[in-house]
């Protein structure tokens, strides 16, 4: 018997993970399809820190703190291949709100989260004059939460450095792909054993031909990467009310993003005057970004469900088809988690997360 193929459609931070973990069996064979465009994860400048969610949908909290244990799994793994881990900073995060009153409630509920979840590390109400020991030109607030534990991830960086651990096959194409009489699929004129859909907002197309409605909306994100002199290696990610986050990166760079804009469909187009309106919202924290210089925008498209809860597992009347997808703007968080469970399935292990959501709430099949 020779090796089994399995296909993975979408490079993002979903099918790099599956990609990645697939590659360590000596089972399977690995190619990637990625057509490279739109992608949320290469957009992406993330902030992992679910701990401070209210939303009253306990599963998909569940999948969150779990997701942000994971890069602790995912990182040991990277490194015991030799890889560079430098796309993940454990630098904490500040959590500032235009009512300060809330902020000891949120404190109290990540207090009590702690124990389940010890990655949150250290927890403090913080006075603008002990932020600015660490963080010295923030400002628009009195008091600010911080937990030690919060991360920040370059997304582009995280997935080229899961794609170069895989050793995958890497086709650069836009691909549907059919079922074969022997119960494969065919991409390309190749036969593969098992599939991965991973395209997150793009799977509706990609299941279009076998009859499938898919619960997916597309929104648009941008955000915009800015160049300072600003010492910034240990600067904390901040978390102010609203759309906008100001993430640090080393070497004083900074993004600030991200946007979400809904019925924009898949357009790809950089609109300035927003994140014009963005910079100026980011500089009542942080009074640099009137000055520092741009080094560039970036637009990425995410996946939404009704519920905004993500999905993932096997494709009821698809068997060996494994997918996953409505990560929304949470997907740095759990994507690495969920793309690690699809390659569980694929090759029969354990599972380290029951399915929260299983696609068949998702999908309709309507034939």
């Amino acid at each position: 018997v020779g090796m089994k193929k399995v296909a993975i459609i979408g490079a993002g931070i979903v099918g790099s993970t599956s990609a990645y973990y697939l590659s360590r069996s000596s089972e399977w064979q690995v190619t990637v399809f990625d057509e490279g465009i739109g992608q949320a994860t290469k957009a992406a400048a993330g902030i992992i820190s679910p701990w401070f969610s209210k939303r009253r949908n306990k599963a998909w909290y569940q999948m969150a703190r779990l997701g942000a244990d994971f890069y602790q799994v995912l990182i040991r793994d990277l490194q015991k291949d030799s890889f560079e881990t430098n796309f993940y900073q454990q630098t904490g995060v500040y959590l500032l709100k235009k009512d300060e009153s809330k902020l000891s409630e949120l404190y109290e509920l990540a207090r009590a989260r702690r124990e389940q979840s010890p990655l949150i590390g250290d927890l403090d109400l913080l006075s603008q004059s002990r932020v600015r020991q660490q963080f010295p030109y923030l400002r628009g607030f009195d008091t600010l939460l911080y937990a030690s534990g919060g991360a920040r991830v370059e997304g582009a960086q995280l997935t080229k450095t899961l794609l170069e651990a895989s050793h995958a096959k890497i086709v650069q194409k836009r691909v549907s792909f059919k079922k074969t009489s022997d119960h494969c699929y065919l991409i390309e004129g190749e036969k593969f054993d098992a599939v991965i859909l991973s395209a997150g907002a793009w799977l509706p197309e990609l299941l279009q031909p076998f009859n499938y409605l898919v619960d997916i909306r597309p929104q648009k994100g941008q955000l915009r990467d800015y160049q300072t002199h600003l010492p910034t290696e240990q600067y904390p990610v901040v978390m102010p009310e609203g759309e906008i986050d100001i993430i640090p990166f080393n070497g004083g760079k900074f993004s600030i993003g991200a946007t979400h804009e809904n019925n924009q469909g898949y357009d790809l187009q950089i609109d300035e005057k927003l994140l014009y309106a963005m910079q100026e919202e980011a500089s009542l924290y942080c009074p640099i970004f009137d000055t520092a210089k741009v080094l560039g925008s970036r637009v990425g498209i995410r996946a939404y469900t009704s519920d905004f809860s993500p999905f993932f597992g096997e494709c009821t009347e698809l068997p060996k088809v494994y997918l996953a997808s409505g990560l929304g703007s949470s997907g740095l968080t759990t994507g690495p988690l969920i793309g690690h469970q699809l390659a569980q399935m694929v090759l029969e292990n354990d599972l380290l997360l029951q399915t929260p959501n299983t696609p068949n709430t998702c999908l309709l099949y309507t034939s």
